[in-house]
């Protein structure tokens, strides 16, 4: 769950606002009303960002590897018709 703060607070409880993110909390920094930007616990962001990575992978290791031969620039961005 996010908790918005403006920046001049986030300034200055900054030592515990990272020990509340360190515990799960997010929060949502504004300035003048408006959002810009989010801390969030590195932890839970890196290790989705790792099962993805990781399940894509695992499903292109999967796929049969077709051997096109050498190609051009040309027939890279060869309009089809």
């Amino acid at each position: 769950m996010s908790e918005t703060i403006t920046a001049t607070e986030a300034n200055r409880e900054f030592s515990r606002i990272l020990r509340e993110v360190s515990d799960g909390q997010t929060y949502v920094v504004t300035s003048h009303g408006r959002p810009v930007a989010k801390i969030v616990p590195v932890n839970d962001e890196n290790a989705r960002r790792d099962a993805a990575k990781e399940a894509l992978f695992a499903r292109l290791r999967q796929k049969p590897y077709i051997d096109i031969g050498p190609w051009t620039r040309d027939e890279l961005y060869e309009d089809e018709e």
